[in-house]
């Protein structure tokens, strides 16, 4: 087994457990992005260092990523939002402990099993980083929708910009997401069609003026003499 792998997914939970638990602002990238990339960090890693993957060591796999999504869509269920100073808040109660229990149980239990059909990816420590990755995407699929649902905006991440969570996940379906609250929206420009009003001025089916044609006439002749 890979200590460093061992050693970086505990401190990976321990950092979440301790924050979650605090309470912290509610942030998209921390929500969203930075969990996909830790699965696909571990996904990457599973067939580095000569390993070959078996058969037996996919079922394995997809049992343990089916458990771990699952634990994260309770944990995203359990997680309380709340608005504070204008921005939403995520918290774990304590009792949600027990869920993280499970998850490294299963881990525990699935290692076993893992080796016991002879399945060494799989019963390595290889998967750890992509599960829990895995995990924590289990509870952004049920945090994302409650907050969006919430009408209380994100907080702002660390450079101050807010993250444009509709405008990710819209990109990721291949959708156009709606403008965000607030979002200010393109001018519009004229079509080709619309032109200023132009101004009249008399054709060659104007009417005729006799009067003024006979002033003119005759300042020319009294010109001339």
């Amino acid at each position: 087994m890979n200590v460093l792998q061992v050693l970086a997914a505990i401190a990976v939970v321990i950092f979440v457990i301790a924050r979650q638990l605090r309470g912290e602002p509610l942030r998209g990238k921390r929500l969203i992005v930075l969990p996909a990339i830790l699965a696909v960090i571990g996904f990457t890693s599973l067939g580095k260092g000569g390993r070959h993957l078996t058969t037996t060591d996919l079922a394995c796999l997809v049992i343990s990523a089916v458990i771990a999504a699952g634990i994260g869509t309770a944990q995203g269920a359990l997680l309380r939002l709340e608005p504070r100073d204008g921005v939403l808040w995520a918290r774990m109660p304590v009792y949600g402990l027990w869920l993280w229990l499970a998850l490294v149980v299963s881990r525990v239990v699935m290692t076993v099993v893992a080796v016991a059909l002879h399945a060494p990816v799989a019963g390595s420590s290889a998967p750890i980083l992509m599960l829990l990755g895995l995990n924590r995407l289990g509870q952004a699929a049920v945090v994302t929708p409650r907050a969006l649902a919430s009408g209380v905006p994100f907080a702002p991440e660390k450079d101050g910009r807010p993250f444009d969570v509709r405008g990710a996940l819209a990109g990721l379906l291949g959708g156009s997401g709606d403008p965000s609250p607030g979002a200010e929206r393109p001018a519009r420009r004229p079509r080709p069609t619309e032109y200023p009003a132009r101004t009249e001025y008399p054709g060659p089916t104007a009417p005729y003026d006799r009067s003024a044609r006979d002033g003119l006439r005759d300042r020319g002749r009294r010109g001339r003499r």
